[in-house]
């Protein structure tokens, strides 16, 4: 079975995608994604790291969807966070055009 031929009919679909850690595992996930668009995903979501290890990458692969014309809806969580930057943040994720976010408690990193 497809992307193309899954059987959806009428059934919200959304897409949760961790974010790679090099540029070939982007370039992988991106083929994957033009794959998966054919679901017609209502968004989709890209998770955070520990402590917010993977932050940056979440915030590139969330940049990335909207630019392909999905809604995206960032994961955030705020542990370990100082308020001022969780208040960086979301001004960064607003101005990215993001309109859903996932917020969880989070974990902090092992160690």
């Amino acid at each position: 079975m497809t992307a193309a031929n899954a059987p959806t009919a009428g059934l919200p679909v959304s897409l949760e995608f961790f974010p790679p850690k090099t540029p070939e595992g982007a370039e992988k996930l991106r083929a994957v994604r033009q794959q998966l668009y054919a679901l017609r995903p209502q968004f989709c979501s890209v998770t955070y790291g520990a402590g917010g290890s993977t932050q940056q990458g979440t915030f590139d692969t969330v940049r990335a969807i909207l630019q392909e014309g999905v809604d995206a809806a960032s994961h955030f969580s705020c542990i370990g966070a100082t308020r001022a930057s969780v208040r960086e943040q979301l001004a960064t994720l607003k101005a990215m055009g993001v309109r859903r976010l996932v917020a969880l408690r989070g974990d902090l990193p092992s160690g």
